[in-house]
């Protein structure tokens, strides 16, 4: 058991700047049209505190109104689209989201699938209506790869199909995804090396791609046009340079959740009836592993750890990622106590 201290693990690192903090910070002004307002983008591992940074730095330009008359989030995070699935995704409260408008939370049921191309369409739309209240748009979340198809454009691959994916799921249902990932890695070596032959939603992917475009996963794919915003675009990578601390803060955060009712909600979603693993809600962190034990695969206990394991992995991916475009974004340490002035000056910085 973890010595903890107001919910925390002894080490971990509490990200969030003090209330009592205020960010001053002079700017140029901006040109008439709201469509130049910047837009800020802010990601990170999970638990790394992008979302308390978020909400500094929205409460302080709607204090200031300085760059503009507020700020509003849109939320960058493939599992928080889904209602019913709140705790578990740490997906913001009804306080937070009275403090500062929130958007694409709750806008789908956990029956369905949600892409990295919809995303791209609802986002492009949001920032083009918040800049027209004149407010800043923020981004904000760890799903990357929702980052780069905005921000970068789509790559040039073939889209999902239905009637293919059907195939797949019947194939597998007689003859298990093993066989399936095996069949990966004749076609594609790389990929199935890659992918965790329980990773079935990738090898599903992987596959289509394979069949549909004659080339592998890995292969350089071309991208159509990025977004094509108007305004400069400011990237903030929320790191903390303790992993160590982040660890312990993400099973700090568990715990949190656990004791605030997760396993009823994951019970509550396994008792509909409709919903399964195989599903890309289902397989979000935390929820596999707790709706194994309810199956009865393994106590609660167990699933705590690998829930544990699963999350760290996460955030490991997410930081090796942003370490890989470090060039693009402009690191920040959470625990800095001057973090939400630094990104106010960053910000002042995109418009001179």
């Amino acid at each position: 058991m973890l010595d903890c201290v107001d919910g925390l693990p002894a080490g971990a690192v509490e990200y969030s700047l003090a209330a009592s903090q205020t960010i001053n910070c002079r700017f140029v002004k901006l040109p008439s049209t709201t469509q130049t307002l910047p837009l800020l983008a802010i990601s990170g591992p999970t638990a790394s505190g992008k979302s308390a940074l978020a909400l500094e730095i929205c409460d302080a330009i709607s204090d200031q109104a300085v760059i503009c008359q507020g700020a509003e989030i849109i939320s960058v995070d493939s599992a928080q689209v889904y209602r019913g699935m709140d705790i578990g995704t740490a997906k913001p409260d009804a306080a937070a989201r009275a403090r500062v408008p929130h958007h694409l939370l709750d806008i789908l049921d956990p029956a369905q699938a949600y892409s990295a191309a919809r995303f791209v369409e609802d986002a492009n739309k949001l920032i083009v209506e918040i800049r027209a209240r004149n407010h800043l748009p923020i981004l904000v979340g760890g799903t990357l790869l929702y980052f780069r198809a905005l921000l970068e454009g789509l790559s040039d691959l073939p889209a999902a199909n239905a009637e293919f994916r059907e195939r797949l799921e019947s194939e597998a249902a007689e003859l298990g995804w093993g066989a399936l990932h095996a069949r990966l890695a004749q076609v594609d070596p790389r990929s199935a090396l890659r992918l965790h032959p329980n990773d079935i939603q990738r090898i599903q992917r992987a596959l289509e791609i394979a069949h549909f475009s004659g080339a592998p996963t890995n292969q350089p794919q071309t991208r159509t046009c990025a977004s094509g915003l108007p305004g400069p675009i400011l990237r903030i990578a929320v790191m903390p340079p303790d992993r160590a601390a982040l660890s312990l803060r993400i099973e700090a955060r568990l715990r949190q959740m656990l004791a605030a009712g997760f396993v009823d909600e994951v019970a509550a979603l396994r008792a509909r009836g409709d919903l399964h693993l195989g599903l890309p809600s289902m397989r979000a962190v935390g929820y596999r592993q707790l709706w194994r034990h309810l199956d009865g695969e393994f106590g609660l206990n167990e699933a705590v750890r690998l829930g544990v394991i699963a999350t760290r992995q996460y955030a490991k991916r997410q930081m090796t990622w942003l370490r890989g475009e470090e060039k693009k974004w402009r690191w920040i340490d959470p625990a800095e106590p001057n973090a939400g002035a630094r990104v106010f000056s960053l910000l002042s910085e995109s418009l001179s």
